[in-house]
């Protein structure tokens, strides 16, 4: 995600460097130029105003909603720092779509999420496949009680 920070003390951007830390991102301050360069040579072209006036990247290595919804958070309050949009592999994201990013469940929630979808279809086969069993158990029991109130 590329954010412009003019204007916001050192304090502040710490403080999102330290909460971006804890969900495996960083936050650097980087020189357009150079970042441009360094864009450019992997093949990203960026557009129009991404580089310009100051600049500050967040990385998200391991979890990218969770880092741009720590950067979301972290900045919510600092008028001083707007969102100029961010890149998803070498695909450009518009301010809209790092909203959409930062609104995603973490990693971990979807991982639960997918495990919880694929777990569905074996725990009804099981059930399926039980309820005869269950059934004439249930059948069993009736009859025996019967017998013993008849006795």
């Amino acid at each position: 995600m590329l954010v412009e920070y003019s204007g916001v003390k050192m304090a502040d951007l710490d403080a999102i460097r330290a909460k971006l830390r804890d969900t495996g991102g960083e936050f650097h301050v980087v020189k357009n130029t150079f970042a441009r360069k360094l864009f450019e040579a992997n093949g990203v072209t960026l557009p129009s105003g991404y580089l310009e006036k100051s600049t500050a990247i967040a990385f998200a290595f391991t979890d990218a909603a969770a880092t741009t919804k720590a950067l979301t958070d972290a900045t919510v309050k600092m008028d001083a720092i707007k969102m100029k949009g961010g890149l998803l592999g070498k695909q450009a994201l518009t301010v809209a779509q790092v909203k959409s990013l930062a609104e995603l469940p973490p990693l971990p929630v979807v991982r639960a999420q997918l495990l919880g979808v694929l777990q569905a279809p074996a725990s009804k086969l099981v059930r399926t496949i039980a309820e005869p069993a269950r059934s004439m158990a249930f059948v069993l029991r009736a009859y025996s009680e019967k017998a013993q109130v008849a006795a």
